[in-house]
């Protein structure tokens, strides 16, 4: 039904247009996720660069696969001029021709970016979050804390545990690490793997799910998004978001220019000043994630939070970085096990 009246609203627009001069169609077009995404990409991103060059930015939204599906259909003739998406599925956007290399004499923010935050040619991280371990402290033993991921297989958790079932990359690649293994050599932790079955409850299929679960204490300890965990404590949900010996998992979401855009220059600038350390600081405080500039001035009891990484030191000690070529190319492959073995 959505889909219908999107389709509907857009034909109406595409009269409108047409009935204007074409000077004013020039408007800079971004693809990302809807909600919370689009609005703190327009109030933090959008607004500064049209204030700065005088050019709208209209956004089109959809889910991360759907959108990636879409550019594929429209490569030649793309709908948008910059896309927003997570860095290992930036890695196939670029790999299939959707991105342009990118002109970095034209981003001269990105010199005061952190080194994880240059993804490739084609692709800049923005903004940075982690999946890690976290649990309901009035709902476990009284002292029960995870100082390591391997803390999930202890007897406390038998039953207890939820997990991401549209990502399984995160307990995969860390029960490879703790068998002595990486990322790109994961088999080597599936013994671990199967023995932590007994420990799970659930899973869920998407961050409100997580919510729910956490909330009514169905999962008391999950391997959740970082972001989700501040949101519910917030509402003052007692959870405890650990960051174990290990690391945690880090996700950064990249932007990349659509290959085939009538407006490289503005995109660009669009690039340039979402890196912008004022920019970097207003946008991690919408979406309470680690900034890529680093000079932003995040506000300190942002900077605290677990997974929140606004230094060096924190990114070499804390952080579990996997390079996007090897996520992206083996997703489809953790998926399609985890779903065989471990959720049947």
């Amino acid at each position: 039904m959505t889909r219908w009246r999107l389709t509907a609203f857009a034909a109406a627009a595409l009269l409108a247009v047409a009935a204007v001069p074409a000077r004013a169609q020039d408007k800079l077009v971004v693809d990302i996720w809807g909600g919370n995404w689009r609005d703190g990409a327009n109030e933090a991103i959008a607004k500064e660069f049209t204030k700065r060059t005088g050019m709208p930015v209209e956004f089109i939204t959809g889910g991360t696969i759907d959108r990636l599906t879409k550019a594929k259909i429209n490569k030649g003739h793309p709908e948008s001029d910059v896309t927003i998406t997570t860095s290992h599925v930036g890695y196939l956007y670029f790999s299939d021709g959707l991105f342009e290399k990118l002109d970095m004499s034209k981003i001269p923010n990105a010199k005061d970016l952190f080194p994880v935050a240059i993804r490739s040619p084609y692709t800049i991280g923005l903004y940075s979050y982690v999946y890690t371990p976290a649990f309901r402290t009035d709902l476990m033993p009284k002292g029960y804390k995870i100082t390591s991921w391997r803390d999930l297989w202890a007897p406390e958790v038998k039953g207890k545990l939820g997990l991401p079932d549209f990502d399984p990359s995160h307990i995969i690649i860390v029960s490879a690490i703790l068998s002595g293994g990486s990322a790109a050599n994961w088999k080597v932790g599936i013994p671990l793997l199967e023995k932590l079955k007994p420990n799970i409850k659930t899973f869920y299929q998407s961050d409100a799910t997580s919510q729910d679960l956490m909330k009514s204490g169905e999962t008391p300890v999950q391997v959740l998004l970082s972001i989700n965990g501040f949101h519910q404590i917030s509402q003052g949900i007692p959870i405890t978001i650990a960051i174990p010996k290990e690391g945690a998992v880090v996700g950064i979401d990249a932007i990349g220019i659509t290959q085939g855009t009538k407006h490289s220059a503005a995109a660009h600038e669009f690039i340039n000043v979402a890196l912008d350390a004022a920019v970097q600081a207003k946008l991690c405080d919408l979406y309470r994630c680690g900034p890529m500039n680093m000079h932003a001035k995040i506000d300190p009891a942002l900077a605290k939070l677990p997974g929140v990484f606004t230094t060096p030191e924190q990114w070499k000690s804390e952080a579990i970085v996997v390079d996007d070529e090897t996520r992206a190319k083996l997703l489809p492959v953790w998926k399609d096990w985890f779903t065989e073995n471990m959720m049947h």
